[in-house]
């Protein structure tokens, strides 16, 4: 993703904040979720014409809706969602089909969060 987003002109900053963002939503669908029919986990990412970048995660869904939380200071979890939402411009949820899969997306403005 860093090399194609890169190699499509987008600011360093807002290149990071978007590797962040997918490293978080991978490991929240891998820590949380089932996976696709296939095995798998679906990434994806697109750079508008705007200059924004929108990153998605699909997975097989889970007990449980991705929301933000309130961790303790000593957790050792729970701000992965929190951390998105401070870098983006909007995130959300998308139930994908009838099989249960989940596409969790954050758009990432064009300057960077």
């Amino acid at each position: 993703m860093r090399s194609e987003l890169r190699n499509r002109g987008v600011p360093d900053s807002v290149i990071d904040d978007a590797v962040l963002i997918l490293s978080e939503l991978l490991s929240n669908s891998y820590r949380h979720a089932r996976p696709l029919e296939c095995e798998h986990i679906r990434a994806s990412w697109r750079h508008e014409s705007t200059g924004e970048v929108t990153v998605s995660v699909t997975d097989g869904g889970g007990p449980t809706r991705p929301r933000p939380s309130t961790p303790s200071v000593t957790a050792r979890g729970g701000r992965g969602l929190t951390i998105i939402t401070s870098l983006c411009r909007d995130w959300g949820v998308h139930d994908t089909d009838v099989s249960g899969a989940v596409t969790v997306w954050a758009v990432l403005p064009a300057t960077g969060g």
